[in-house]
């Protein structure tokens, strides 16, 4: 057979007239994805595309395919020579298309212009359905957040039911859960070398054998899928176990029976070094939108062209959030020579005005961070290295991170860099104030430099019985901050302000809590006008909550808010108009809920 590597980097092929530029007579891969084609690594499409290409694969990407008509887009390339990749996008399809509320939302970040309904609910199961329809034979690889999240029996907010793992539903031979990168090259490896890819890590299969012939210590045989649907408290006790290996360095192999078959879920993949970091983020990216759009406008590039991402993966272990369950609990980092390659090169861009809009990650202060031996976090099994409260072994100085950002605004065409991304405040303050000599120094600098006037930071609540379900520091935490945050404007003659954001309706969370978040004292002199409705997604503690109304550690019924009417109640609390007396001045905040 030909030789498959190709001497210069390429735009991935998206018609049939690209592909004929290229002078192509076959296709390794072909990504079929929910979202517009943007090549850029905070894509997942992008990124897995270019470490393929990296490898010497052909790659080809079909964005957005039409799945109404007569199935031309999945048609047009025919079958690649070793398997399909699917993918949702970087969104979940429901999050993408739906509100809290159940509305149907009117536009797409990740569409041209912004036009809604480019892709189908649930687009993994669509997209995969089809593929097996025409192309029975050949393996279809799904991945990205939706198959990541659904890998396991999980609650459908949409359907407020439980769903069984995307593999039974969509049919797919194969799942890459998490950050693809090491998995997508050993899954074409093994396609083209005619090996198995069930024991491939970081995957997941559905395999027509029992449970119990996969038992052994190495393993966590959970309550089947039959089981969960009939008894809430099996579906909590998954939940625990799943969420438990998740956090762990070395975790075990999970399986779990769904009518005769079984999903069985292997340990992921060692953390990724500094050097593997480095290496996927100096792939040779264009940073812009496949020339097929032709100028049309996509909102989420807007967004993420001059951002940057410095590490992967969050140990603050809100119960809400997808972050541990899809990137991992422990901290991987790119280098600051790597950061600053990439700082350079945005600053070359011609469309680049010299505003980068986020030096950020999931979490943006956790840059490098990790525990001081290393030895412990081995055999550490906590969900969360910030609460109930931080991790003693936890290195939470922040004079590295202050370095970058120094370095990155000296870059010449750098006129301002701001961080976009969420701070966690409690990694540098505790309940007497700061807790090393690079806290006052990192706030400082953010407050005054990262930001356009606003420092935006997310308490979630004000009343610590619904926090402590949250997962989240003491609202006391926020009072400090403001203290701090308002020491810092006055000693500067700056006029900022604090913004913080809180979610309603979290399981725990009554209308009585609402309000008496809104006549918190603390928050006097504040305009605030940011509020989300929880909204259950897959694979988190507080999804499983809403459902099983209790709470996951002690098993105790907890209040759950699952009325339309209720959620918007409480929503609406935040947004009445009340008067706070601050000396003689008053405020007011009575803006409509969106």
């Amino acid at each position: 057979m030909e030789s498959r590597k190709d001497d210069t980097p390429y735009m991935f092929p998206t018609s049939v007239k690209e592909l004929k530029s290229l002078g192509w007579d076959y296709i390794d891969v072909i990504f079929f994805t929910g979202d517009a084609f943007v090549d850029h690594p905070s894509f997942g499409t992008a990124m897995l595309a270019r470490v393929l290409q990296a490898e010497g694969y052909r790659v080809a990407v079909v964005p957005q395919p039409g799945w109404k008509d007569d199935l031309r887009d999945f048609r047009k390339f025919g079958a690649p020579r070793l398997f399909f990749g699917v993918n949702a996008g970087a969104m979940d399809s429901m999050v993408n298309h739906y509100t809290a509320a159940r509305r149907l939302r009117s536009d797409d970040a990740y569409t041209p212009n912004g036009r809604a309904g480019a892709r189908p609910d649930r687009a993994v199961t669509v997209y995969t359905r089809i593929l097996k329809s025409l192309y029975p034979d050949v393996p279809v690889v799904i991945g990205g957040i939706e198959a990541s999240l659904r890998r396991l029996t999980h609650y459908d907010y949409w359907d407020d039911r439980l769903h069984p793992s995307v593999l039974a539903d969509s049919g797919a031979d194969l799942l890459s859960y998490g950050m693809g990168e090491k998995a997508i090259v050993d899954i074409a490896r093994a396609v083209e070398a005619g090996l198995p890819l069930w024991d491939i890590p970081q995957t997941a299969s559905l395999m027509e054998a029992g449970a119990e012939s996969f038992r052994s210590d190495d393993t966590i045989i959970l309550h089947s899928y039959e089981q969960c649907l009939k008894d809430s408290n099996a579906f909590a006790e998954n939940f625990n176990a799943i969420e438990l290996e998740a956090n762990r360095l070395n975790a075990k192999r999970i399986v779990e029976s769904v009518g005769e078959a079984c999903v069985v879920v292997n340990p992921p993949y060692p953390l990724l070094s500094t050097e593997e970091m480095d290496a996927y983020y100096a792939l040779p990216f264009t940073k812009l939108p496949h020339p097929r759009y032709k100028g049309a406008r996509i909102p989420a590039f807007d967004m993420i062209f001059s951002s940057l991402t410095i590490h992967r993966g969050c140990f603050g272990g809100c119960a809400f959030c997808t972050i541990a369950a899809h990137q991992g609990r422990f901290i991987q980092s790119r280098s600051k020579e790597s950061v600053l390659e990439e700082v350079c090169a945005l600053a070359a861009h011609p469309s680049f005005k010299g505003v980068i809009s986020d030096i950020g990650a999931p979490t943006a202060n956790m840059w490098h961070l990790r525990g001081k031996d290393s030895s412990l976090c081995e055999k550490c099994s906590r969900k969360s290295c910030l609460w109930p409260k931080l991790c003693p072994n936890m290195d939470h100085d922040h004079s590295a991170l202050l370095e970058l950002y120094r370095e990155i605004d000296k870059v010449k065409g750098v006129r301002h860099s701001y961080i976009g991304s969420g701070i966690r405040y409690d990694l540098f303050l505790d309940g007497k104030g700061f807790i090393d000599q690079s806290g006052p120094a990192y706030l400082e600098e953010v407050v005054l430099h990262h930001t356009s006037g606003r420092l935006k930071v997310a308490p979630e609540h004000t009343e610590d019985h619904v926090l402590d379900l949250m997962h989240k520091p003491s609202f006391a935490l926020f009072e400090i901050l403001r203290r701090e945050f308002e020491k810092i404007c006055r000693r500067n003659d700056s006029k900022f302000q604090i913004v913080p954001y809180f979610i309603s309706s979290h399981p725990g969370c009554t209308l009585g809590d609402m309000e008496a978040l809104r006549a918190k004292p603390a928050l006097d002199g504040i305009y605030m006008d940011q509020v989300q409705d929880f909204t259950p997604t897959p694979m988190t503690a507080s999804s499983v909550m809403f459902y099983c109304e209790r709470e996951l550690r002690s098993g105790k019924k907890i209040f759950v808010e699952k009325s339309p009417k209720g959620k918007q109640r409480q929503k609406s609390v935040f947004f009445e108009k009340k008067v706070l007396q601050e000396g003689k001045k008053h405020y007011y905040c009575n803006i409509k809920p969106k």
